[in-house]
């Protein structure tokens, strides 16, 4: 691993305690993000020369810290500074700053900055790209892909969100226990759309994106510590470890997409495997369902397949059922839609996505999936309309060289049929 390597993976990691920690000193969103971009560059310039500190995060605080009040003394040199109290409470700025990255410090900003993120008082589309922005450190273009917009318009959402902020002056202080309970769904579904900004990665972005995953498994780890009794919270956990442990077999040697039903299970990691089955029943055992459980008990049966023809369709079946009652959504039925054609054949999948085809006329996988049941249907021409359309569609070239395989049987079989 380079030095520029890790130096970027060291900053995308400790940005959360970072930015959680200079929130608590400056008590303001912009100052803290700009404070922790001026550390990263001086993290830049001095770590390649004069090597990598003990504790990169407690780095990064002291020195956004210290730049930034350089730069506001430069600039309000006719003011007089605020007390230091009315700051905050800066004890942990040495010493116990440095702690580990899981210590009780960290855990409350980190927190204290997700859940201002996820403050009520903003929309719920508002809160979640919010977050994914600042905690997480995603692009723009990052988060409009996840929502199914432009990134204009993602772009003024967050603007809005964090004006919103700054003029309602909402409270910086850690929510309460009520508080922090009614927020913790939009909490999760921000860490899961950070996991699957990862998990979806194909091509050359895997490398890059796939720490996502690894940050969004810590930081749901970090919400199940504070809510050990709350099932939704272990089923999103089990769902992130489930589907992050085929991440080895997702992809074949030339990076080209490898079907869940043509993977090398053997390739799966076990002991996430393990932790997620664990978790899941676990979970079930609250009787209280909701959608992560639901997903998580998807990914369950299949991972107890040992073949992929063993997999208990029909089960899992029942599942997207009740998942489409609990969180309808044209994607769940898209999913949905798959198993169905493994239960009923292809006809029946057809017609449960044909009445979605405006709503997801943009989306690479609803092209894909229709064509897939119209060439198993036989309706090769219209197939092949179908795929080129998810080619249109395709986000990398990964998807589209996928797809591509698609038409390449196609034109084989229509071949075969002259």
């Amino acid at each position: 691993m380079t030095d520029l390597v890790w130096i970027d993976h060291a900053l995308v990691g400790a940005r959360p305690q970072v930015v959680g920690a200079l929130l608590r000193y400056f008590r303001d969103l912009d100052m803290a993000e700009e404070a922790y971009q001026e550390a990263c560059l001086r993290a830049l310039s001095h770590w390649p020369r004069n090597g990598p500190p003990r504790d990169p995060a407690a780095w990064l605080i002291m020195v956004g810290r210290n730049v930034t009040l350089d730069q506001v003394r430069r600039t309000s040199r006719q003011q007089p500074l605020p007390d230091e109290d009315s700051l905050s409470d800066l004890e942990d700025a040495e010493g116990p700053m440095a702690e580990r990255l899981d210590a009780g410090e960290y855990r409350d900003d980190v927190l204290r900055l997700l859940f201002i993120c996820c403050h009520p008082e903003l929309p719920a589309t508002q809160q979640i790209a919010l977050a994914l922005r600042i905690v997480c450190g995603l692009t723009v273009p990052q988060i409009a892909r996840a929502f199914l917009v432009g990134d204009s318009a993602m772009e003024q959402r967050i603007t809005r969100a964090k004006a919103r902020i700054s003029a309602d002056r909402l409270p910086f202080e850690p929510p309460g226990a009520v508080e922090r309970l009614e927020r913790l769904g939009v909490v999760a579904a921000m860490l899961y759309l950070l996991f699957n900004e990862g998990y979806s990665a194909t091509g050359e972005a895997v490398a890059d994106r796939l720490p996502f995953c690894d940050e969004a498994i810590r930081l749901v780890r970090l919400l199940l510590r504070l809510f050990p009794a709350e099932p939704e919270i272990m089923g999103l956990l089990a769902l992130m470890l489930l589907q992050h442990a085929r991440h080895p077999a997702r992809f074949d040697a030339a990076g080209n997409i490898v079907l869940l039903e043509d993977q090398d299970r053997s390739r799966w990691n076990p002991s996430m495997i393990a932790e997620g089955m664990a978790l899941i029943d676990k979970a079930f055992r609250h009787h209280r369902p909701g959608s992560y459980q639901l997903q998580a008990a998807i990914a369950a049966l299949h991972a107890r397949a040992r073949r992929a023809q063993d997999t208990d369709w029909t089960q899992i079946d029942l599942f997207y059922a009740s998942l489409e009652q609990a969180e309808p959504s044209p994607i769940v039925t898209l999913n949905r839609s798959v198993v169905l054609a493994k239960v009923k054949g292809p006809e029946a999948a057809l017609a449960l996505i044909e009445p979605l085809a405006t709503r997801l006329d943009g989306y690479f996988h609803y092209h894909g999936a229709r064509g897939a049941y119209l060439r198993q249907l036989g309706r090769l021409r219209e197939a092949r309309v179908a795929f080129d359309r998810a080619i249109a569609c395709a986000r990398t070239a990964a998807e589209a060289a996928h797809i591509r395989q698609h038409l390449d049987l196609l034109e084989q079989k229509a071949g075969l049929a002259d």
